[in-house]
């Protein structure tokens, strides 16, 4: 199991995600727009943190199961 991989693929994707949004939201200047920023935008990247410190936890206790079935 990659974990490491998977948080790297994480990060890069919610950068592009971010990118992507900044770039629509010059044009998306409505009332809908704002709305979208608010319901799925602000509360991304709290969610990424807590999602990458899991992955981090999840791979800290795979190593240890690791070492100790050695």
């Amino acid at each position: 199991m990659n974990l490491n991989g998977n948080k790297s693929r994480l990060a890069g994707l919610t950068k592009e995600i971010t990118l992507r949004w900044a770039d629509t939201k010059e044009h998306w200047r409505d009332a809908k727009g704002a709305e979208f920023e608010r319901q799925f935008m602000q509360d991304l990247f709290p969610h990424v943190n807590a999602a990458t410190a899991a992955i981090e936890k999840l791979d800290e206790i795979f190593k240890r199961i690791r070492n100790d079935c050695e």
